[in-house]
């Protein structure tokens, strides 16, 4: 029989779920806006409680100890069940509740085939109580995201697929290579492919030697983790580099930046949504979906 007076106070746990997150009671102030000395009362208070010493501090940094490693590890598994509790009472009452964590790849907002922003509007109409929780972050760390569930859902472009996620095709995003009016080739007309594969190019971090060969260069000169950053070094005119067509609209229309032969360097990005298998049938990941679909049918 559960006896309630053995459970410690949830909100001393989710104090130290967030000192293990973010690694010692400093760290953890402001997301727990808690000071510090109050936040080591909260964690006596627990390990009393429980009657095991949960973490060490000190010289040598934060660290858990092997009992609080196992009981961090407890703990993560009751928030997720508590997670599903919270999601079944709130299906029995006829409404969404919890958090629906969504990653997408950075640079999406000016893509008019498919404006996350009205999918958004349309999931939290429909589902006022679920909170949500956005991160923007590469191809690589949104499957990885997606599998470790850290994400229930993410949109993004992924040259290399993983096994135990399911991709469901949304648009295809366009690509050409650009150059800035500071670049020596945005004066030129006539252009060859042996001049532009001479030029200083970036690349992004996540692209493979074979995706960078593919897009008809075997080197790169400077490596970015974001389309923004990558922006920033082709308008200072010392490198060339791929960018989205809509992301790149507003400075070709201010003539800062010029194309260079769209016939050839010009490629197509598939995007997708991708859910971890297994997963395609809770209701929070159904509703996006759903969100989705009515976007797709308007």
């Amino acid at each position: 029989m559960l006896n309630p007076n053995q459970l410690p106070e949830l909100k001393l746990l989710f104090i130290f779920v967030s000192v293990v997150k973010n690694q010692g009671f400093a760290n953890a102030q402001q997301e727990l806006n808690l000071s510090t000395s109050a936040i080591s009362t909260y964690m006596s208070q627990l390990e009393n409680h429980i009657g095991i010493k949960l973490c060490t501090r000190g010289r040598g940094g934060f660290g858990l100890t092997l009992k609080g490693e196992m009981f961090y590890e407890q703990v993560l598994i009751l928030f997720q069940e508590l997670n599903r509790f919270t999601e079944k009472a709130s299906q029995i009452k006829g409404e969404l509740s919890g958090t629906i964590n969504i990653g997408i790849i950075d640079s999406t907002i000016t893509e008019p085939k498919f404006p996350v922003e009205r999918i958004i509007e349309r999931f939290s109409e429909k589902n006022p109580h679920v909170h949500i929780r956005l991160e923007i972050h590469s191809p690589y760390e949104l499957q990885m995201g997606v599998l470790e569930n850290k994400f229930d859902v993410a949109i993004g472009s992924f040259f290399n697929k993983m096994s135990g996620i399911i991709y469901h095709p949304l648009y295809k995003e366009q690509h050409w290579l650009f150059c800035s009016d500071k670049h020596p080739l945005f004066l030129q007309r006539q252009l060859s492919v042996g001049q532009i594969t001479h030029e200083n190019m970036v690349r992004r971090s996540y692209w493979s030697q074979h995706i960078l060969a593919k897009h008809g260069y075997h080197s790169s000169s400077a490596t970015v983790e974001s389309m923004e950053a990558q922006l920033i070094l082709i308008l200072s005119g010392k490198y060339i580099g791929f960018l989205p067509e809509h992301y790149a609209q507003y400075w070709v229309e201010q003539k800062r930046l010029k194309v260079l032969l769209p016939s050839t360097f010009g490629y197509d990005a598939p995007f997708f949504l991708i859910v971890r298998r297994g997963r395609v049938k809770e209701t929070v990941i159904r509703e996006f979906k759903n969100a989705i679909t009515h976007y797709q049918k308007s």
